[in-house]
């Protein structure tokens, strides 16, 4: 009997939001600082977390090409859960133990990032109609980017006033006060929660047919060969990656040592969330702008566009402005949505389903690779300037960063100018 696949699409949604909007996303680095590392051990943390999505993202995306979608979202969601207990027990100012602790959060999230990545998508889009299918897809995306906004307006308020004990005991009976140390873990429970949902949704998804379902394992290596050699000589999938990963890596980099950076502009710390749910406000807006300019510009407008807006923020960014410094932060992580939207569509309307998810995971291996490359590079800049005084380091990372950026970008634009003008009818749905 055929199973009902209708319903993946919205549990597709709710999967995409619980999974992403993350409630210590607003307090994320200052989260692993207070436990008692430095920023440059965060960075490196972030380094390995990179690796392992760089070791596991293409064999998980071959996988779930052959072996189930559904069955590596189920995977994604277990791990997703024993990265959020060891970040929930892991021992403040515990030396080598908490570097441990850390260490073994990171290369689950990664493994668990490995294992979504493309999954979902792959799983959602091949559970549409298929008739008008890119169509429904460029409906169904816009949809899951308002409702991800929506949720990480939640989750950042949420999470950056748990992990403010004055806050929190603002609602609490002076019995139940608590201290930092216990506010600290707030944020991290609320996601182990988050994660719990994504286990129970993923459980009720059905895996819809496609031509590599059921395929021998040896088929997920050949897979992955042929598909990588597609993804490098198909001019627009490489354009969109190559380009796509040097604007992700810097503004993602950026995104995740954002609470070190609202600490120098001298923001307080219960106001994170706030714009944390300002930026899902203004996501809640995007994927209508991006839908638009893709329909009417062609791709390497877009990418240009996306390139100005983020060299303009990262210029912003240099004064570290106290306050009013939080609105090239918001402009440059705004990015990534249009840039997230304008990668997703290229792609799903160049592959074929058999491997819809393995090209996605070879576009998350490379964005990955080259986020993690660009963290060394980072943390190494941090440790190359003097901590002191407060902030110092950061700022002066900041300020090399900028027109190293433009030079790389700028290059890259130039390239592919000439790599896509041989292919004609690059514009709108044409593309």
């Amino acid at each position: 009997m055929t199973q009902d696949i209708s319903r993946n699409a919205n549990r597709f949604v709710i999967f995409s939001v619980f999974f992403s909007a993350r409630a210590y996303y607003p307090v994320l680095a200052i989260l692993f600082i207070d436990l008692g590392l430095t920023l440059d051990q965060f960075v490196m943390l972030n380094l390995i977390w990179a690796l392992t999505i760089f070791l596991f993202e293409v064999p998980s995306g071959a996988l779930a090409d052959t072996i189930g979608r559904r069955r590596l979202l189920i995977a994604a969601s277990v791990l997703m859960i024993v990265e959020m207990l060891c970040l929930l027990f892991a021992p403040r100012d515990a030396g080598l133990l908490l570097l441990v602790f850390c260490i073994i959060n990171r290369i689950c999230s990664g493994l668990s990032e490995a294992c979504a990545s493309g999954a979902d998508e792959a799983l959602a889009y091949d559970s549409l109609p298929a008739e008008n299918r890119a169509h429904a897809w460029d409906h169904l995306l816009a949809k899951v980017m308002r409702w991800r906004s929506l949720g990480f307006v939640v989750a950042m308020i949420v999470g950056g006033l748990l992990y403010d004990a004055q806050a929190v005991n603002l609602l609490l009976p002076a019995a139940w006060h608590i201290d930092s140390t216990i506010a600290h873990r707030l944020p991290v429970i609320l996601v182990l929660l988050q994660a719990l949902v994504c286990l129970v949704i993923t459980l009720r998804m059905v895996e819809p047919h496609h031509s590599a379902a059921g395929s021998p394992l040896a088929h997920a290596f050949k897979l992955t060969v042929d598909t990588a050699r597609w993804v490098f000589t198909n001019p627009k999938t490489l354009v969109v990656i190559l380009v796509g990963v040097a604007l992700d890596s810097i503004v993602r980099n950026f995104a995740t040592i954002n609470s070190s950076y609202y600490r120098l502009i001298e923001l307080p710390e219960w106001t994170y969330g706030f714009f944390g749910a300002a930026l899902g406000v203004l996501g809640w807006f995007v994927p209508g702008i991006a839908k638009r300019l893709n329909a009417r510009f062609s791709l390497l407008t877009n990418l240009g566009l996306i390139a100005l807006l983020t060299l303009i923020g990262l210029l912003a960014l240099v004064p570290a402005w106290r306050i009013y410094g939080v609105v090239p932060a918001l402009l440059l992580m705004t990015t990534m949505g249009l840039l997230g939207f304008t990668v997703s569509r290229v792609l799903h309307q160049e592959a074929d389903s058999a491997r819809r998810a393995t090209v996605l995971s070879v576009k998350g291996l490379i964005f990955n690779l080259g986020y993690g490359l660009f963290s060394l590079g980072f943390s190494l800049l941090l440790a190359s300037f003097p901590a002191t005084p407060e902030g110092m380091a950061l700022r002066n990372a900041l300020l090399w960063q900028a027109p190293l950026f433009a030079l790389l970008i700028g290059a890259l634009l130039i390239w592919a100018f000439y790599r896509l003008r041989a292919k004609p009818g690059l514009r709108g749905d044409d593309r």
